[in-house]
């Protein structure tokens, strides 16, 4: 898949994170394991029997397996923990050997709460397990993109042909720039540091208007690099987009002659939402951290 292609899978899978209750957000567990681990086996309840308290195990390895998906999970955390003491002492009464124990909970991208990560951790040391956790949202996105191109499409579906779109919509830029523009500016200056970039400007020939709206855009890097931190997803994502955005502008320019102000500005333009400040400010914090980190224009080394 290329760039775009992912973006649009990505987007299609939260759509399935958010629908998924209950048996769907089951189903769609095992059918992820399923892919990435080949001895997964997957527990379907059976009349009064039921599934004996485990959704899916590897037995030679000896990890165990317990989904839980309401429709609304910051409800529903008292049942979280009550579910994740009964189902647990009802595993250790019909399986052994119990080495790792994962409660998989489906938190719509929004986290676990502190009292079942308590709960969960005071049972690991309780029954001496090797290792304990929650399976969330986060953990599936980043299995399901961890698979051949082929079996994404197949746990997201359909996939719409690029070529037929007009106009991409990079939702997650969209999203971002959206956070960056509710930020307040920094008050106290000795809290902000800006990067040495200097060397990195001249050797992309940037002028100095061009270096001075970097300094500006650094300016809520901090609140940047803090959102990012807890997303993974969202800030892989992101780093991809804007280094395709920018490859493909750099090639664009390729045949003609231009200069790094004409890659720069052109930038700025395709990932603001209008051309209006309110917008292309936030571009430019995005910018600055991406040129920083070399995503976006050489790296003079």
């Amino acid at each position: 898949m290329n760039l775009q292609e992912r973006t649009i899978a990505r987007i299609l899978f939260e759509n399935k994170i958010f629908k998924s209750n209950g048996q769907s957000f089951e189903n769609l567990f095992t059918e992820i394991m399923t892919y990435n681990e080949p001895n997964f086996r997957k527990i379907k309840a059976w009349g009064n029997i039921g599934d004996l308290k485990s959704d899916g195990y590897i037995p030679e390895k000896g990890i165990y397996f317990q989904v839980f998906a309401p429709e609304d999970i910051t409800k529903s955390y008292p049942d979280v923990v009550k579910k994740i003491e009964t189902d647990f002492t009802g595993l250790l009464e019909k399986w052994t050997p119990i080495n790792e124990y994962y409660f998989v909970v489906n938190d719509k991208f929004n986290g676990v709460n502190a009292n079942s990560e308590k709960t969960l951790t005071s049972l690991a040391e309780k029954y001496k397990l090797k290792k304990s956790g929650f399976y969330t949202a986060d953990n599936l996105n980043k299995l399901v993109f961890s698979l051949d191109d082929d079996i994404i499409q197949k746990i997201v579906g359909f996939l719409p042909n690029i070529d037929n779109l007009s106009n991409l919509d990079y939702s997650i830029l969209k999203k971002v720039i959206g956070y960056i523009m509710e930020l307040p500016l920094p008050i106290q200056s000795g809290k902000i540091k800006r990067p040495d970039w200097n060397e990195k400007i001249e050797f992309n020939k940037l002028s100095l208007h061009s270096a001075k709206l970097l300094d500006f855009g650094s300016i809520n890097l901090g609140g940047l690099d803090k959102y990012l931190a807890n997303q993974s997803f969202l800030a892989q994502e992101l780093q991809e987009q804007m280094t395709g955005i920018y490859n493909k502008i750099k090639n664009n320019w390729k045949e003609l002659k231009h200069t790094g102000d004409n890659i720069f500005h052109e930038i700025i333009t395709e990932c603001s939402p209008e051309q209006k400040s309110i917008y292309q400010i936030p571009v430019l914090t995005i910018m600055s951290k991406y040129f920083e980190s070399c995503d976006i224009f050489e790296d003079p080394k």
